[in-house]
C-alpha cells in the first residue's frame, strides 16, 4: 500500500509551525496571524511515513475551487431500479437525472491550548505545532467530511441522501465483500472504505486488509466512525474535495492558545455509490 505524501508546505519549504515561530520573532508579546498558501491537514510529517488515509485521501484529486463552485450531481429518479439489469437501459445510472448544483466552502478550525513557556522555545514550538495541532485538524477535517460541518455547509458522507444502506450477515470479510457488490449495482467500482480502528485491525490480522488493498480498496480507520459501521464507496466517483488551499494560524495570548483552520467543501456527485454497512453492535 502507497502511503499517503504530505505536500510542500510553502515556498520557502519551511513547515507550518516554522512559519508562526518565525513571524514570533518579529511580535514576541502580541498576537501571530500567518495565512498559508496550503491546505494544513496535507502537512501532518508523519503521512510520509505512515501508510494511514484520512477521508481526505479516499477522494479524487482536489478542486482548488471557491465558494459557490459549480458541479454535476446525478441523483437516482423515480425510474431508478435498485439493481442493475444485463442492458444499459435496465442499468440504474441509465436513469439517472443530473442537474448542476454549487460547492459551498466552511472553515474548519482546531483550537489547541499551548503549555506555559511554549513560546520561549521557537524550535519545540514549531514541532507541536506540526505534529501535535495539525493532526487535530484532521481529525476535525474526518469528522466534518463523515457528519457534515457544525454549519451543514459541507454535506456529512454518512449521512447524505441518496446513500444506500445494508445490515451485515455476521461474518466480516464476507460483509464487506457484499457491500463492496452493492456500491456497484449502481455503476461505480468501489475503491475505498471507511472503518473504525476497531474493525481496521481486524481486518488487517485477519489478512481480509492486505487482500483489499490488492484489490486496489483504500481502507481509511478513523474514530469519527461508529465502531459497528463500515462506509463503502467509489470515492473518487462519489465526491470532490473542494480545496483552495488557504489556510491560518493563530497564536493568541494569555492564555496561549493555537488556531489552526483551513476553508472546505464538497461536491457529492453520486450518493449512490455510497453503502453504508451495518456490521451489527459489536462490529
Amino acid at each position: 500500500m502507497l502511503a499517503p505524501t504530505a505536500t510542500t508546505p510553502t515556498i520557502a519549504g519551511r513547515t507550518p509551525g516554522q512559519e508562526l515561530a518565525q513571524a514570533l520573532e518579529k511580535s514576541p508579546d502580541g498576537e501571530v496571524i500567518v495565512d498559508l498558501p496550503i491546505s494544513l491537514p496535507t502537512t501532518f510529517p508523519f503521512f510520509a511515513a505512515r501508510p494511514r488515509y484520512t477521508v481526505r485521501h479516499l477522494l479524487g484529486d482536489p478542486h482548488p475551487g471557491r465558494d459557490g463552485t459549480p458541479y454535476v450531481i446525478e441523483p437516482v429518479g423515480e425510474r431508478t431500479p435498485s439493481q442493475s439489469g444485463t442492458s444499459y437501459t435496465s442499468s440504474p445510472e441509465a436513469a439517472f437525472e443530473p442537474r448542476l448544483a454549487e460547492a459551498r466552502l466552511t472553515t474548519l478550525t482546531a483550537t489547541v491550548p499551548l503549555p506555559g513557556g511554549l513560546t520561549a522555545h521557537p524550535d519545540l514550538l514549531a514541532a507541536h505545532i506540526d505534529r501535535r495541532v495539525v493532526v487535530r485538524l484532521c481529525t476535525i477535517e474526518n469528522e466534518a467530511l463523515l457528519h457534515g460541518s457544525q454549519d451543514g455547509v459541507v454535506p456529512g458522507l454518512l449521512g447524505v441522501p441518496g446513500r444506500r444502506a445494508a445490515r451485515g450477515r455476521g461474518r466480516l470479510d464476507r460483509d464487506l465483500a457484499w457491500a463492496a457488490g452493492l456500491v456497484e449495482e449502481t455503476g461505480g467500482s468501489c475503491d475505498g472504505i471507511v472503518v473504525h480502528p476497531d474493525i481496521y485491525w481486524r481486518l488487517a490480522v485477519g489478512g481480509t486488509l492486505e487482500n483489499l488493498n490488492g484489490g486496489g480498496i483504500r481502507v481509511s480507520r478513523t474514530r469519527m466512525i461508529p465502531r459497528g459501521s463500515a462506509l463503502l464507496g467509489d470515492f473518487r466517483a462519489v465526491a470532490t474535495l473542494i480545496d483552495p488551499a488557504d489556510s491560518r494560524l493563530v497564536l493568541r495570548r494569555d492564555p496561549d492558545v493555537i488556531e489552526a483552520s483551513h476553508h472546505l467543501g464538497l461536491a457529492v456527485h453520486l450518493p449512490q455509490h455510497l453503502v453504508l454497512l451495518d456490521l451489527g453492535e459489536d462490529g
